[in-house]
């Protein structure tokens, strides 16, 4: 037996290596020196986009780092379901300093946007003294700690009036293949942004890796590719769904042989995937923008991306975490931006930039039993934000309706204030930390 571990290559060079594996029989070693000698640039040119196999692509893998775009265009990105990477949260991240991508430019739009993040701004005090008061610090616990929890708290709930306009950053890790798969999409993207956020990366990785990101671009694809984006790439249903349905092709009969990795799977142990072949759930629910954006990080399914109107209302969840002045303040300001972005002279797409992610969005989502499983167990836990919480628990219903001898691993306890959010942060450890 011989393991080897070859990391001081590039993404091209891993790509042709592992390739040569499939038409020799010859050590790595080997290969590996005839990559040192050669090169992989007329490799990867001939064989993954000459010839189509595009498998090799798949053996080499990069890291993309995209900073200030907007929510809108960072969701886009993730709309992937191989996608891997991270970004900021707007739950630990104060995103008061944030710049505002504004498309359209004009002092309507900017006044729209200009009033969420007053109100974000001028509340987050107001809102932390109101917790304060409502969750005092007791003798066991650590007053950093504690402060933290508390500022969390408070962007869990003023998150909702931060427009999805505002900028973030994310990273993208992501092989070769399933990089110029994306960009070829997103570069007809509704959202002019996101299609030049497409194109900066496109140049980015075919001046790094000219030989793999040498495709043409083909007429029909390019039509075909437009058509999928411009009728395609939003869901929003023409009525408002239900609070919450679901639908499923999987036969509780057919589970009956699978009783023992039923009943002896461990807490936070997923069901085999073969599973998956028994049948699928699709979930229909309305969820606010900002918890949208958690339940879409899972990629072992399909979450449609809804488009973000004002049509379903406000989440009421936001509104219940507000003192009493600055409920009313909020609910005031909620009709008067709802008004002004129906007066803007704008498509449904461009809208999107001025709505508040606290509306209410129509989600679709399916997922196979043990994808089901997993997110149902893991968005129940208290700290994930209370919004998505509670669609977890009607998941969780919904296997028992399909199943009812399920295992599960379901937090169903209702929320609570926990000190230990303060926690759930990446500090660098001190020599005072033990």
């Amino acid at each position: 037996m011989k393991i080897f571990l070859y990391d001081e290559f590039t993404p091209e060079d891993t790509a042709m290596m592992q390739a040569l594996y499939s038409r020799s029989a010859a050590s790595v070693e080997e290969h590996a020196q005839k990559v040192r000698q050669t090169g992989s640039g007329k490799f990867m040119e001939r064989f993954y986009v000459g010839y189509g196999h595009a498998s090799i692509a798949d053996c080499g893998s990069t890291t993309i780092f995209i900073e200030d775009i907007s929510i809108l265009a960072d969701k886009a990105i993730q709309d992937w379901p191989l996608y891997s990477g991270q970004e900021t949260s707007t739950r630990y991240v104060d995103m008061s300093k944030q710049r505002l991508e504004d498309p359209l430019n004009s002092a309507e739009s900017a006044t729209i946007q200009r009033r969420w993040m007053q109100f974000y701004l001028n509340s987050l005090p107001k809102v932390e003294a109101y917790f304060k008061k409502k969750y005092p610090i007791r003798d066991t616990e650590k007053e950093s700690i504690y402060n933290k929890a508390i500022q969390a708290r408070a962007f869990d709930s003023l998150r909702a009036f931060l427009p999805a306009g505002i900028t973030t950053q994310l990273s993208w890790h992501t092989n070769l293949r399933q990089a110029w798969d994306k960009i070829s999409i997103l570069r007809h993207h509704p959202l002019v942004e996101v299609q030049n956020v497409a194109e900066k990366i496109h140049t980015l990785l075919k001046n790094k890796y000219p030989h793999s990101f040498s495709h043409p671009l083909l007429e029909e694809q390019e039509n075909y590719r437009k058509i999928i984006n411009n009728g395609y790439n939003y869901y929003h249903p023409a009525y408002a769904p239900a609070d919450f349905s679901y639908t499923t092709t999987i036969n509780a009969q057919e589970l009956a042989p699978y009783q023992d990795l039923i009943k002896n799977r461990p807490a936070k142990t997923g069901l085999p995937n073969f599973l998956s072949e028994l049948g699928q759930i699709t979930f229909n629910f309305l969820l606010d923008y900002g918890s949208f954006r958690d339940i879409q990080r899972h990629r072992n399914g399909i979450c449609r991306m809804p488009l973000l109107t004002t049509d379903f209302g406000f989440h009421a969840w936001y509104l219940e975490q507000l003192p009493s002045d600055l409920r009313t303040e909020a609910i005031n300001l909620i009709a008067e931006q709802k008004k002004a972005i129906t007066g803007l002279n704008a498509s449904l797409e461009i809208k999107q930039y001025y709505i508040a992610m606290g509306f209410l969005t129509a989600c679709r989502a399916t997922y196979g039993l043990p994808a089901t499983l997993y997110i149902t167990e893991l968005r129940s836990g208290k700290a994930v934000h209370p919004t998505l919480r509670k669609i977890a628990h009607k998941m969780h219903a919904s296997i028992m309706e399909i199943y009812p001898d399920m295992k599960m691993f379901t937090d169903l306890e209702a929320d609570e204030w926990d000190v230990r959010r303060g926690e759930q942060d990446i500090t660098q450890k001190t020599s005072n930390d033990n």
